[in-house]
C-alpha cells in the first residue's frame, strides 16, 4: 500500500511548501538626534552608555509588541532563532539549500552568508542560475482578501516579496493633500480659467475624471484622519530562478499570466533587474521603491494569508512522523496529524460512497508505522475486513448467529477484574431501567466476589444471576443470559 501511494504521489510531479516570513526593519535615528535628546535629561544616570544598545532594546520591545498583536489571529507565528534567521537570509542570496549555524565567534553577515556570485546585465544570474524578476506596477480598481492566492497553484518555486514602507500620519496627510491639489487643479484647463475671467461667466465644462480622483483622494484622507487605515509605499516583486534560461522565462510568464489575470499591471524587469532583485532582500529599504500610495487594507488583500498549510512536520505526542502524507488540490503536500496535544480524537463525516470507510482503513494501516502500535476496529458492514486480513490481523464476526461468544466475567478473581466487572454489570442493570442504589451495588459486589471463587468455566452471567438474591436484579440480567436474546453472545463459559 505504501509503495503504491508513494508512486501515485511522485507521479503528480514536484510538490512545494510555502514558508511565510515577516521581516521588520527600523532605521534608528542619527547619533546627533540622540545627543540632542540627552540635553533634556536631568539625571546623568539615565543617559544610555551607548546609543546602539538603547536602539536595540527599543527595536526588540516594538517587535515583541507586533508579535503580541498577531498572537490571537496567527498563534503559530513565532520569532526565528539565530540559526533559522541565518538560514533564511542565506536562502535569499544563494542557490545552495543548506542550514546555516550561528558562529560561536561573532562575524559580519557578508563574510558568513555570501557563497554565490551575482552577475549583472539585462539577464542577471545568481551563480549558475538565471534570475527573473517581475514587479507589480498597477493595481485593480477593487480588492478582496487572497487577491493573489492563485500563485499557490503554480508548480515551481518562487520568492514573492511585498515590501511596505509605512508613512507617519503627518507625512501621509501631506502626500494625500498634494494628490488632492494636483487632481483639483486638473479639473479645468488654463484656457478655461482665462475665458472665465474675460467673460465673467463660470465655466460649464469640467474634467469629471480629475474631479472623481480628487474626491477619491479626499475620501482616503478622511479614512486616514479617522484612524481606519494607514498609508505607505508598497513594492511587490516575484523572483524565479533556474539553471535553464528558457525554463526561467516560461516560469516568469506563468507568474505574469496569473498576476495580469487578477487585474494587476506588471513588468518583467530587464535593465532594472538587479535593482528589483536587491529590493526583495530583507532589510533593503532603498532599492526599487515604487511610488503608488497604498493603504493597509489593500496591503492585507495582497498578503499571502490564504496559503495552504502543509501540516506539522512530526507528531509531538507520539514522537514520530506524521500519520500520513497526502496530496492537495494544489502543488502543496499535506502532512496529516490527528493529535492535538495528547488527544487524538477525530470524526469523519460525509455522504454515502464518498470514501469514509476507505479513509478510516488507511488511517488504521498508517498507524502501524509507530513502534508497538495496536489497532482495534469496531466495524459495521465489514468495511475494514480486507485491510485487517491484509496486515495479518484477526477478524471476528460478531452476531447472534455466529460461533463467536464472550465470557466478560472471566477475571473476577482479581481486584482489577472485579472492579471492571462491577462497573459493566451495573451499566447493564441501569440500561434495563433499574435505579442503581447503594443496596444494588452491594448486592452485585457480593455476588461477584462469590463468583470469583468459582471455577473459571462457571464465571458466567447465568452464574451471577443465580448468586444475586434480589429478584429485580435477576430479571434485569436475564436478557443477557442464555435465557435471553443476547446470551449466545455474552454468556459463554470461555472467550
Amino acid at each position: 500500500v505504501d509503495e503504491e501511494r508513494r508512486a501515485a504521489f511522485e507521479e503528480a510531479g514536484r510538490h512545494f511548501e510555502t514558508d511565510c516570513y515577516l521581516t521588520l526593519t527600523w532605521m534608528p535615528p542619527a547619533d546627533r538626534t540622540a545627543r540632542i535628546e540627552q540635553l533634556f535629561i536631568e539625571d546623568p544616570a539615565d543617559v544610555p552608555a551607548a546609543f546602539w544598545s538603547e536602539h536595540l532594546a527599543y527595536f526588540e520591545t516594538e517587535t515583541s509588541r507586533a508579535r503580541d498583536m498577531m498572537a490571537d489571529l496567527m498563534p503559530e507565528a513565532r520569532f526565528l532563532s539565530d540559526n533559522e534567521t541565518l538560514t533564511y537570509l542565506h536562502a535569499c542570496i544563494s542557490t545552495a539549500r543548506q542550514a546555516v549555524r550561528a558562529p560561536s565567534v561573532p562575524m559580519c553577515l557578508d563574510a558568513l552568508l555570501v557563497d554565490t556570485s551575482l552577475t549583472g546585465g539585462l539577464s542577471p544570474r545568481l551563480g549558475d542560475e538565471t534570475l527573473k524578476v517581475l514587479t507589480i506596477n498597477g493595481f485593480p480598481a477593487t480588492g478582496e482578501p487572497g487577491l493573489l492566492s492563485d500563485l499557490d497553484q503554480l508548480g515551481f518555486g518562487y520568492r514573492w516579496v511585498t515590501r511596505f514602507l509605512p508613512l507617519d500620519k503627518p507625512d501621509a496627510e501631506k502626500t494625500l493633500n498634494t494628490y488632492i491639489r494636483n487632481w483639483f487643479a486638473k479639473r479645468r484647463s488654463l484656457t478655461s480659467y482665462l475665458r472665465e475671467i474675460l467673460t465673467n461667466e463660470p465655466a460649464t465644462l469640467v474634467n469629471t475624471d480629475a474631479d472623481n480622483q480628487a474626491a477619491d483622494a479626499d475620501e482616503a484622507l478622511q479614512a486616514l484622519g479617522a484612524g481606519h487605515v494607514a498609508f505607505g509605499y508598497s513594492t511587490t516583486a516575484i523572483v524565479v530562478r533556474h539553471a535553464d534560461a528558457s525554463i526561467a522565462e516560461d516560469q516568469i510568464r506563468a507568474v505574469e499570466r496569473v498576476i495580469r489575470g487578477r487585474g494587476f499591471t506588471c513588468v518583467s524587469e530587464s535593465v532594472n533587474a538587479i535593482e528589483a532583485w536587491l529590493g526583495t532582500l530583507p532589510g533593503e529599504a532603498y532599492a526599487n521603491v515604487r511610488q503608488p500610495l497604498l493603504n493597509t487594507i489593500n496591503l492585507a488583500h495582497m498578503a499571502p494569508l490564504s496559503s495552504l498549510w502543509a501540516g506539522p512536520e512530526h507528531n509531538a505526542h507520539l514522537s514520530g512522523p506524521p500519520l500520513l502524507m497526502a496530496r492537495s488540490a494544489s502543488s502543496t503536500p499535506f502532512r496529516l496529524v490527528t493529535h492535538q496535544g495528547d488527544v487524538g480524537h477525530m470524526m469523519v463525516v460525509g455522504p454515502t460512497g464518498a470514501g469514509k470507510s476507505v479513509l478510516l482503513s488507511l488511517l488504521a494501516l498508517q498507524f502501524r508505522r509507530y513502534p508497538d502500535a495496536q489497532v482495534f476496529i469496531f466495524d459495521k458492514g465489514a468495511s475494514a475486513r480486507c485491510a485487517t486480513l491484509a496486515l495479518g490481523g484477526i477478524w471476528y464476526e460478531l452476531g447472534l448467529d455466529g460461533d463467536l461468544a464472550f465470557q466478560p466475567l472471566r477475571d473476577v478473581d482479581s481486584d482489577a477484574g472485579l472492579a471492571v466487572a462491577q462497573a459493566w454489570v451495573l451499566g447493564l442493570i441501569e440500561q434495563e431501567g433499574v435505579t442503581v442504589t447503594p443496596e444494588v451495588k452491594q448486592a452485585v459486589w457480593t455476588a461477584l466476589q462469590s463468583l470469583g471463587a468459582a471455577p473459571v468455566a462457571q464465571r458466567t452471567l447465568t452464574g451471577l444471576a443465580a448468586l444475586i438474591q434480589m429478584p429485580e436484579l435477576r430479571q434485569s440480567l436475564e436478557p443477557y443470559t442464555l435465557a435471553g436474546p443476547y446470551g449466545a453472545l455474552l454468556d459463554a463459559d470461555e472467550d
